[in-house]
């Protein structure tokens, strides 16, 4: 009888997770432990294939792949691995392998600490499913636990990714803290102010190319002393200036688990919906200060373009003016008049965009030259600066009372709202519960108990989704006190200015409202409105100091 010559590959993988076991699981002793079984045979070891720092939860990995298809190339005869959970714990494509692929092509499979071998008669193979199953279920509880933990750190306020953003680093005495980056932070500060003098996200990036920065991704491989892999340009994109942008790190806050995977077994990420981001305030020092952020902010609400008019130029105010009576934008409109004596000249306005659009049908037209606008908006903001230069305590406190008598009824009725549905809340979880005991009691039958235990679920699921809404908006209402100071805080640094830009209207200004001309004995008159970010328009409440200050006079 012709003895059987035996070409065996061996098989060696090893996790992170598997890294806490310590020596006993390393790569090289599963592969000494293997090596002596091999010669103790006199088998022929034809090579030894590794993963290290993979999971077994799947087989996309390049040792394993690489031994499975000299397994069918016949360069190997034999499989030989510590245990089964080194070749994978996915039952259902461990099963395809030892159970299809292996025999069908005559390759022995022996995982030695198991006692299975795929040639013995003795049946260790029958309790091999079982034994992989386990494996699996192992798998599903370690993941488990490290996403707990993980989410755990993250709720702390604690870093948990990769990569710190582009103008942080790690701290060296807390990895899980971020600290500025001196030599990007600039960076991070310049796109913020460029942004908020009304450039675009790709404006911004070719400023950024022509100045010879370098951006984020050949920046990190430059620090590693590694060559860039990847097959881009190497050069600052929109979408990456959109992303810093957008990134609430830059204020000091943490939002953390964006993303996650399908299940244990896949690696493939998916977006996660905003309600299930982790964030937290304040964890870490910002680089952009908070009404930098809100200006940003501000510009991609309204979703500003600067393009430039008919004439070739620009206005300051587009994507600002509203008609005070249709709510429409207002449209920049040029119109060229030419005189007798061949001279001729452009004035630039605004005229409703409802009216332009549709005729008087729809609105007038409201228009409004803009070298007025600027002159009235100046004079409104100087206004505004002297008054909180003055008595910046007194105008807060009366913005403050004013708008809290604008929104004490929506406060009152949010938080009844949401005492209300906490209350439903508590007391559908207290129904549930008695329910169930009930069941257990024999006091209702089965039927009843999955009919109202599914209603009451239902609507207690549907209550508590709301819940973080309502306490967002009683959180809103109560802010205020917090919102004027921070107007006045902005604004009294303007009581001397003298001309407007863009970088002054997007700090300052939400919204300009141009009322219908009106003529009055010789001249014509329009009011405008103008609304600040934060408080809003605060023309009543100077009124009411004007009032109680010429009464306390008086």
């Amino acid at each position: 009888m012709i003895e059987k010559t035996y070409n065996v590959g061996i098989y060696c993988r090893l996790s992170n997770d598997d890294e806490r076991d310590g020596e006993s699981a390393s790569i090289e002793n599963q592969k000494l432990l293997l090596q002596r079984y091999v010669r103790e045979r006199g088998w022929n070891e034809i090579d030894v294939y590794t993963d290290d720092g993979y999971s077994g939860t799947n087989f996309d990995r390049p040792g394993v792949q690489r031994l499975i298809e000299d397994a069918k190339a016949k360069r190997i005869n034999v499989i030989l691995v510590k245990d089964l959970s080194r070749f994978g714990r996915n039952y259902i494509e461990f099963g395809q392998y030892t159970d299809y692929l292996f025999p069908s092509i005559g390759c022995r499979f022996i995982a030695l600490n198991n006692g299975i071998d795929t040639e013995s008669t003795n049946g260790s193979t029958d309790v091999m499913c079982f034994l992989n199953l386990f494996n699996e279920f192992y798998s599903r509880d370690t993941s488990k636990k490290v996403k707990a933990v993980k989410k755990a750190c993250a709720e702390d306020g604690k870093f948990m990714g990769t990569y710190p953003a582009y103008g942080y680093k790690r701290d060296p005495a807390d990895k899980h803290r971020l600290v500025i980056d001196e030599e990007t932070a600039p960076v991070v500060r310049r796109i913020f102010a460029m942004r908020c003098q009304g450039m675009g996200f790709w404006s911004i990036a070719v400023a950024l190319n022509e100045e010879g920065i370098q951006p984020p991704g050949v920046l990190y491989y430059q620090r590693k002393g590694r060559s860039d892999p990847r097959k881009v340009n190497h050069q600052w994109a929109n979408t990456t200036v959109q992303v810093i942008l957008r990134n609430e790190v830059y204020i000091g806050n943490m939002v953390q688990g964006k993303h996650g995977t399908l299940s244990y077994k896949s690696r493939k990420l998916i977006v996660k919906p905003k309600d299930e981001w982790i964030r937290v305030e304040n964890t870490h020092e910002a680089i952009i200060p908070r009404d930098v952020w809100d200006t940003v902010v501000s510009i991609d609400q309204k979703k500003v373009r600067k393009s430039p008019a008919a004439a070739g130029r620009k206005s300051i105010f587009t994507g600002l003016v509203y008609c005070a009576d249709c709510g429409f934008k207002m449209r920049s409109h040029n119109e060229t008049r030419k005189y007798s004596n061949g001279h001729t000249q452009v004035f630039h306005s605004f005229i409703c965009g409802n009216y332009s659009r549709s005729g008087k049908t729809a609105c007038t037209i409201h228009m409004i030259y803009e070298d007025v606008l600027s002159k009235l908006v100046l004079a409104d903001i100087r206004e505004k600066a002297r008054y909180a230069e003055y008595d910046r305590d007194r105008l807060v406190a009366q913005i403050t009372r004013l708008k809290d008598k604008e929104t004490r009824s929506r406060l009152s009725s949010y938080e009844q709202e949401l005492k209300t549905a906490t209350d439903r809340v508590a007391e559908l979880e207290k129904l549930m519960q008695n329910l169930y005991e009930d069941k257990c009691k024999g006091i209702i039958p089965q039927t009843v108990f999955q009919t109202l235990m599914q209603k009451y679920e239902s609507e207690r699921a549907e209550k508590a989704a709301a819940l973080p809404e309502l306490e967002q908006k009683v959180r809103a209402q109560r802010g205020n006190r917090q919102d004027a100071d921070r107007w006045t805080e902005i604004i009294r640094r303007y009581t001397e200015i003298t001309e407007l830009d863009e970088t002054i209207l997007f700090e300052l200004v939400d919204r300009i409202e141009v009322g219908e001309t009106q003529k009055q004995g010789d001249f014509r008159v329009c009011d405008i409105k103008v609304h600040y970010r934060y408080v809003g328009n605060v023309d009543e409440a100077l009124t009411q100091e004007k009032r109680e200050r010429y009464e306390k006079a008086v």
